[in-house]
């Protein structure tokens, strides 16, 4: 498998330049298409409309969106133009409610999406189930963008974040055209069990699994030193000067289709890399 359509999306002009300019830079180095989708979002959540409220004022709400959208599109497709890659914009209007439902629509058929951090006091309240429907609806690797950093590229030091479960080896599986252009995947295994069948060779499998696929591994085994196993993982990718992190997606159904669980919040929010998961 190799990355041959990339998706990018985008819900506010503030994050607009940054977005699409990393996900050029990635779409050029694998030599992949790029989607663009721009998304003008009504962010009246149903339900709380206030008593009285009358078609009109709905509809400029709805005109305000597709305002925004068709702003974003135009200041995406000059971003584009003449920068060396086959793309295409997409502009749409999408209500809170439905986000989730939208990009699961685009990112099916998406080798890759990629996004803004969800979370910090500039990231709107839609970027959350913009990521949710990508990982679990749409069943997208997703690259979920640090607030800063460099050009984002074909990673060189790679760190895998290992705990055995099924997500963290989707993650792994979805990442490997990463991984075998890598100058070394490190596989982080922090607190592995006392007991159980890998108990004595932590990280072991998943390092025979993927030397076979001509991945450069290394094991690291750490101790939970840190109140919270993602700050024991940032500090190690800190420390190993790695440029990108693969970690399964956590999440549990309730109150919408996807609540991303608290591990995966937790590294979104402090990872100074590129974070690639998968559920």
């Amino acid at each position: 498998m190799s990355f041959k359509t990339i998706l990018a999306v985008v819900t506010d002009k503030a994050h607009l330049q940054d977005t699409i300019g990393q996900a050029v830079s990635m779409a050029k180095a694998v030599d992949a298409h790029l989607d663009v989708v721009c998304l003008g979002v009504d962010r009246t959540q149903t339900g709380y409309y206030y008593a009285g409220m009358n078609a009109a004022v709905l509809q400029e709400t709805l005109n305000q969106a597709r305002g925004e959208a068709e702003e974003m599109c135009k200041a995406a497709e000059g971003q584009l133009e003449g920068q060396g890659v086959l793309y295409r914009v997409t502009d749409a209007v999408c209500q809170l409610a439905d986000i989730a439902r939208f990009v699961a629509s685009h990112a099916r058929f998406s080798d890759l999406t990629i996004v803004p951090r969800p979370y910090g006091d500039d990231r709107g309240i839609e970027l959350e189930p913009v990521v949710e429907g990508a990982l679990f609806e749409g069943q997208s690797p997703v690259v979920v963008l640090p607030i800063s950093g460099p050009e984002l590229k074909v990673p060189e030091r790679v760190a895998i974040g290992w705990n055995e479960s099924a997500e963290a080896l989707r993650a792994v599986r979805a990442a490997l055209p990463f991984l075998k252009t890598a100058q070394c995947a490190h596989i982080v295994v922090i607190d592995p069990p006392t007991h159980g069948p890998n108990r004595s060779d932590p990280g072991g499998q998943l390092s025979q699994y993927l030397a076979r696929h001509g991945v450069k591994v290394e094991i690291d085994v750490l101790s939970k030193t840190l109140p919270r196993v993602s700050d024991v993982m940032r500090r190690h990718v800190s420390d190993m000067n790695a440029d990108m992190v693969i970690m399964g997606a956590y999440g549990h159904s309730r109150f919408r289709e996807a609540i991303l669980g608290g591990a995966t919040r937790n590294m979104l929010e402090t990872s100074e890399v590129p974070v690639l998961m998968a559920h």
